[in-house]
């Protein structure tokens, strides 16, 4: 196996955004949870995506994992790695992103740019816009983990990264790849590790793909991943993924652990034609047989159709948890139950899961010891439905960013599962 190109998420759902949006676009795609052991038998393919859940964790774990994922996609001949983060730039001061970028680049410039217009997500000079607001006016300011305050992306990597951070502006990229190219061989030439694209249409993420392809790291969301795909099927790599469709039977559930107002709004939804159980987060801290009982109640509604649990709550509520018992307690607490949730309701017969939420979702799939997927139908943008690949129960799951999806995403899931 040759691998046009490999990618090192660092989410899991962020991973599974990208996978989609690597087939959608013509490579033959394979997302791997964490980085596959030796006798995981992987189709022929095009591209492949290792999941990590290094967004959150120390810098210098973040970066050893990385490495790790890095080094298995170079041996499988990727020219090419895409250092995939979230949309939203989502990180601390710290990092994640800088000290992995520096450490993965080698030593030569990378391009950075988490631009995907697509789903509202631009990029002008060097500052990132949500639905044409500035990131550190828009909803998304106020993740729970990482909030982000500042839009300046040049100025948020360069406080994590080693190297000085230049800027490949809008009239640049609107001059096509070429331009591009020579911007950044004269920001390297001035000392720079890396630069932030501009990227405002859909148009400018294939000159910036074609442009990456240059160099051995690029860093970005999935529209960044898109232009890369876009250039590699043009240069003749691609093809279709077979037995990502094939039904796996069972029963139905979801799982919720995001607080998103979109994630809020898809549950309230839900109520309408399913089950839903919303779980009291101090219960679950105090250890009360909230997943015990919430296994029960999905037990004896699971054979009818699907069912729903969450832990959802409203901004406010998560705050008032984290003040009391610590926002890293809270965090932990909540994906151990969910994730034991889903154990459960595996054993009892779901085959066909949803998870919102990307921490919940990582929870999960760890769990449950899931070690890769064929990537099937897409449900919304950036979400598709995954077929298990190895072991021994076949599944078919959604794993969703908390801010991904329309109002009905639950049902429109489930109806693609079937």
């Amino acid at each position: 196996m040759s691998l046009a190109l490999g990618a090192v998420a660092d989410d899991y759902t962020g991973a599974s955004d990208l996978a989609n949006t690597l087939t959608r676009a013509g490579l033959r795609t394979v997302q791997t949870i964490g980085i596959p052991a030796d006798d995981l038998v992987l189709p022929e393919v095009d591209a492949v995506v290792v999941a990590l859940k290094s967004r959150s964790i120390p810098a210098a774990e973040a970066v050893a994992r990385s490495r790790a994922a890095e080094a298995w996609l170079r041996a499988r001949g990727a020219g090419h790695v895409l250092f995939k983060i979230c949309s939203t730039f989502d990180s601390t001061p710290a990092g994640n992103i800088g000290p992995v970028m520096d450490a993965l680049r080698a030593g030569r410039i990378a391009l950075v740019t988490p631009a995907f217009p697509e789903t509202g997500r631009t990029v002008y000079q060097g500052h990132l816009f949500v639905g044409g607001v500035p990131l550190n006016e828009s909803p998304l300011k106020d993740h729970p983990l990482n909030p982000m305050r500042d839009a300046d992306l040049v100025r948020v990597l360069a406080r994590q990264s080693t190297a000085p951070v230049g800027l490949v502006d809008l009239p640049v990229v609107a001059a096509g790849p070429a331009a591009v190219a020579a911007r950044l061989d004269a920001l390297a030439a001035e000392g720079m590790g890396a630069a932030i694209a501009d990227a405002v249409f859909q148009s400018d993420l294939e000159t910036l793909g074609k442009a990456a392809l240059r160099h051995p790291l690029s860093v970005g969301a999935s529209g960044l991943g898109l232009g890369l795909a876009r250039a590699l099927v043009a240069a003749g790599r691609g093809g279709a993924n077979t037995d990502a469709d094939a039904p796996v039977g069972g029963h139905a559930a979801c799982l919720a652990g995001s607080c998103s107002q979109a994630t809020l709004g898809q549950i309230a939804a839900a109520e309408a034609v399913m089950p839903v159980l919303r779980l009291d987060p101090e219960r679950i801290l105090a250890g009360a047989g909230a997943v015990s009982d919430a296994v029960a109640w999905a037990g004896a509604r699971i054979g009818a159709g699907p069912v729903l649990i969450a832990s959802s709550a409203e901004p406010a509520t998560v705050r008032a948890l984290q003040a009391r018992h610590g926002g890293e307690a809270v965090g932990h607490a909540i994906e151990a139950a969910l994730a034991a949730l889903a154990e459960a309701l595996v054993a009892r017969g779901v085959r066909r899961l949803v998870v919102a939420g990307g921490e919940t979702s990582g929870a999960v799939v760890d769990r449950l010891g899931l070690r890769a997927f064929l990537l099937g139908p897409e449900i919304a943008p950036g979400v598709p439905v995954l077929r298990t690949l190895g072991g021994a129960t076949p599944m078919r799951l959604a794993l969703k960013s908390g801010n991904f999806g329309g109002p009905d995403f639950f049902v429109r899931a489930l109806a693609l599962m079937d």
